[in-house]
């Protein structure tokens, strides 16, 4: 027996309509109140929250305009917006039908009603009610997930000149629909600077879009990002937006849009230019209104210098440009994301709040970053899990060093020194930084490691 759900108010000055309503409906829902005055309806709003209100539209003696109807219509709409009414009258005809439904109504039903069609009506209106329930549960926490967000540059961390530059940029840009383009490394933080540019925009209240340009195959490159209609093509089950479509009145945001084949950036260009597009298989362009934001790791200049990437393409989405420095240009940021890190993923992990030794900083300091930002979160994140005290340690780090491989160690010096150095950070990795471990592959003691960890300042 499937569960009764669902609670719902029948008004109608009709007392044998009332109570036929009540005996057949409480089968099926899980709360059947009925009232007879409608000057009762607010009272009976406060005292519960109904799925559904089944409201008679004639109540004086004699009437049949359904004009009450319609008043206590807009009353109930006016103390719950997201009420779902379904009107009932014996004076019903296409033209009441049709008012009711712009109004407001959720379905028209004629009196006297077929019990199963009354309730196959009744199952629609619980199904809408669910549904404008749970879109107003994912708006109040789309809310709060913005207010929590609304912290100007939350997660892009930094208080060097370059980043203090990319932030006013950033400040001085993102009211505008002007295209940006973010240059740098992978790691840098392209993402979290676009996501930042549409948090502080105007467009803030609706959608951000991320495509990786890399990740789209050519095959799929229109109908991914133009969308495609049913028939289209051999997969195309059933029509689909595309990612133009879908962040219309918000941001895109294109990452590593240097990988795009040159045929594929004449397309895009048209789109840009045109501000439609034109879904695999249909005819009709769709207008579209996107904030553009394009980011890559490569030379666009150099690309256009050797007819890799279009110059007008380039002009096009390059209105303003953001340079974000590796993580090796700005090292004295590393204390500061080191203790931001780590701060998340203490939490994360339900971890005592750990430090840093000052070793263990120095070390981080004196590392080239060549994955930058990212390569030092995954490093944090790493470390905190793994270690087993509250003060981290250099040895709870360690690097895949340009001068270790796969199948061999490769020295450019024979210094002895530096050689042990290399044979320890290599036995670090070998062994995921376990000291016992480590140990036992260099044919040392644990104390003896410890001794040359910190003599290397690993």
């Amino acid at each position: 027996m499937l569960k009764k759900t669902g609670k719902i108010l029948v008004v109608d000055d009709d007392q044998d309509i009332l109570l036929a309503a009540r005996l057949f409906l409480k089968k099926h829902f899980l709360l059947v109140n009925t009232e007879s005055n409608p000057d009762a309806i607010p009272t009976q709003l406060k005292n519960e929250s109904y799925d559904i209100i089944l409201l008679d539209m004639n109540f004086a003696r004699g009437a049949s305009s359904g004009k009450e109807g319609f008043q206590w219509l807009n009353t109930i709409l006016e103390l719950d917006p997201s009420a779902v009414v379904v009107l009932t009258t014996a004076y019903g005809d296409v033209q009441t039908a049709v008012r009711a439904i712009k109004e407001g109504a959720m379905d028209f039903v004629l009196k006297p009603w077929q019990n199963e069609k009354l309730l196959a009506t009744l199952t629609a209106a619980m199904n809408l009610r669910m549904s404008r329930i749970e879109i107003d549960d994912l708006k109040s926490r789309q809310k709060q997930l913005n207010a929590d967000l609304d912290q100007n540059f939350r997660d892009f961390v930094g208080e060097c000149e370059a980043v203090q530059r990319v932030f006013r940029t950033i400040e001085k840009v993102a009211k505008t629909d002007a295209n940006v383009f973010i240059l740098g490394e992978n790691g840098t933080g392209k993402e979290l600077v676009a996501r930042e540019l549409h948090r502080q925009s105007l467009r803030a209240g609706e959608v951000f879009i991320s495509v990786d340009m890399g990740a789209i195959t050519e095959t799929l490159f229109e109908s991914e990002l133009f969308g495609h209609v049913k028939g289209a093509f051999t997969d195309a089950r059933e029509d689909r937006a595309g990612r133009f479509e879908i962040a219309s009145g918000g941001t895109l945001f294109l990452d590593e849009i240097g990988n795009l084949p040159l045929p594929l950036q004449a397309k895009l260009l048209t789109i840009l230019q045109n501000r439609q597009v034109t879904r695999v298989g249909a005819n009709m362009p769709k207008p579209v209104d996107v904030r553009l934001i394009c980011a890559t790791n490569k030379s666009v200049n150099e690309m256009v210098a050797e007819n890799n990437f279009r110059q007008d393409l380039l002009y096009r989405i390059n209105t303003v440009e953001v340079q974000l420095p590796p993580l090796r240009e700005r090292q004295e940021d590393i204390p500061l994301l080191v203790d931001y890190f780590l701060d998340i993923y203490c939490k994360k992990y339900q971890k005592a709040k750990q430090r840093i030794s000052p070793a263990a900083m120095k070390k981080l300091e004196k590392y080239k970053w060549p994955g930058n930002v990212r390569e030092l979160q995954h490093a944090i994140e790493r470390a905190v899990i793994m270690s087993e005290t509250k003060i981290l340690q250099p040895h709870d780090f360690f690097f895949s060093t340009p001068d270790s491989r796969e199948g061999g160690l490769i020295f450019d010096k024979l210094n002895l020194d530096d050689v042990e150095k290399i044979v320890i950070q290599r036995a670090l990795g070998k062994h995921e930084g376990n000291i016992s471990k480590t140990a036992r592959e260099l044919g040392l003691t644990r104390t003896s490691l410890y001794r040359r960890l910190d003599k290397h300042g690993l």
